[in-house]
């Protein structure tokens, strides 16, 4: 007897499960639909009858105030546009130095933590929950106000063979500038870096072939002495450097590091490098131990295992709470309104929404702005992941 396929009553009806959350669905849209365009015209009412211009025009008017660190040439008259440049440059600038300086600390924290020696594993224990448990906002102050701002100032700076500087006024050190030899320069040191990635290339190669170890790095540092060298010897100098000189009651020339960077690069990765610490340790822990013991049979000395064989299986557990680190990195960064630093917030959502009035637009575009940084680092980091992650044969 042929099977039948029974008649599926009220398809249309509400009775139906997949017709009622369909409705739902579009209802649920509509309202949300219906809010926003009740919030738009709301606001779009209340600015006119106050008489706020509402749009992005403002961004061609000149700022005309100063702003002490830009990365990029910048003079009072310059439109708001130009400081919202100087003031993302600003952000990224000290979002990178915290990122690295904090990853760097955090990775030997957290394998002093699982030192053998007593005294390393209880000092890394003690600043890591010394640190964590102190708000960064705090240890901001800290370091701005008890720390840099105590230092001598530029008549009696801390000098450094007459080339660096260290004041109140901030740490100040020669800046590069391209010469005539920049170009074979950077061609030699290009060359050194294929020429050291094709070594290493067949040295791994011997290795797994017959299991005899060669050393890349003697080849790559005579490489990256000899070929620099040669260029600067023939074509000249890569760099000229402008060194710092004391002129009246500031030092002129070089190039300045603020107090108030100083202070947020310091704080945030200390703060942060606490965390880290703690997801390093915790990944090395996640690596079963008999991965540990299968290196020692194999004569692998404690560096090698680590580099080769702990760490590799570590990342798959780290790389997901160290992006969440980084993220809070770049949020943390808007800290900086508090001392003063030309960051985003400060210059941006402070110093241009005060004079401008256009509070939708400049919060809108700050937001916009952490946005696009958070979900790039993100997405980094999650291809980082996925090229790292162990493929099951």
């Amino acid at each position: 007897m042929p099977h039948r396929r029974p008649n599926v009553k009220g398809e249309l009806s509400f009775s139906n499960p997949a017709v009622r959350a369909w409705l739902f669905q579009i209802l649920a849209v509509a309202a949300v639909i219906g809010i926003a365009v009740y919030l738009i015209h709301n606001t779009i009412t209340n600015l006119s009858s106050r008489g706020i211009t509402s749009g992005f025009a403002f961004l061609d008017r000149g700022a005309g105030f100063g702003i002490v660190q830009h990365l990029i040439d910048y003079q009072q008259g310059d439109t708001y546009g130009r400081v919202f440049l100087v003031g993302l440059l600003n952000t990224l600038l000290v979002s990178a130095l915290c990122i690295v300086f904090a990853s760097l600390l955090g990775f030997f924290l957290g394998l002093a933590r699982l030192s053998d020696n007593w005294l390393l594993r209880k000092l890394s224990t003690v600043y890591i929950e010394t640190f964590r448990n102190i708000p960064p906002l705090l240890q901001i102050f800290f370091w701005y106000f008890a720390v840099l701002r105590n230092l001598p100032g530029p008549r009696q700076a801390v000098s450094a063979f007459d080339l660096a500087f260290l004041s109140n006024r901030g740490l100040y050190i020669p800046s590069p500038a391209l010469g005539e030899g920049a170009l074979p320069f950077l061609l030699a040191v290009i060359i050194v870096l294929v020429v050291s990635a094709g070594v290493f290339r067949f040295n791994k190669n011997h290795q797994m072939k017959t299991g005899q170890l060669r050393r890349t790095w003697p080849v790559a540092l005579m490489l990256l002495i000899g070929l620099p060298l040669a260029a600067h010897v023939m074509f000249g100098a890569a760099l000229h450097w402008d060194v710092p000189e004391l002129r009246g009651f500031n030092f002129r020339g070089g190039m300045a590091l603020i107090p108030e960077l100083a202070a947020l690069t310091l704080a945030l990765s200390v703060y942060t490098s606490a965390f880290i610490a703690e997801i390093i340790r915790a990944g090395i822990q996640s690596v079963p131990y008999g991965q540990h013991e299968a290196a020692r049979s194999l004569g692998l000395p404690n560096p090698v295992t680590l580099r080769q064989v702990i760490i590799p299986q570590a990342m798959r557990v780290i790389i997901p709470p160290l992006t969440s680190q980084y993220l809070n990195i770049v949020k943390n960064s808007s800290l900086a309104a508090a001392i003063g630093y030309p960051d985003m917030v400060s210059l941006f959502a402070g110093t241009v929404l005060n004079q401008t009035g256009q509070a939708i637009e400049t919060i809108a575009i700050t937001m916009s702005v952490y946005l696009i940084i958070s979900l790039s680092i993100s997405l980094l980091m999650n291809l980082y992941n996925r090229h790292i992650a162990l493929v099951e044969r």
